[in-house]
């Protein structure tokens, strides 16, 4: 089985994306396709089972929303 779930995130700019996609996309590897869309982030994640897949989601949003932090507030 394969299951994939798609993730779209939304700021205010294209450089906030630019700047929060980088730090994120180091992690990608195997499992996650991250992309800019303009200012969207889209990140396309694949596993083999349900379990996998929400510990990889998890894992994601968590270094996104570290990501956002920094960048962010750096502004």
């Amino acid at each position: 089985m394969r299951i994939t779930c798609v993730i779209e995130a939304e700021y205010e700019s294209e450089q906030t994306v630019e700047k929060i996609l980088k730090s994120v996309k180091i992690d990608d590897q195997d499992f996650v396709d991250s992309q800019q869309k303009k200012n969207v982030i889209v990140a396309k994640i694949r596993s083999s089972s349900i379990p996998s897949l929400l510990h990889t989601i998890d894992d994601y949003l968590a270094c996104l929303s570290v990501a956002e932090r920094v960048v962010v507030n750096k502004h």
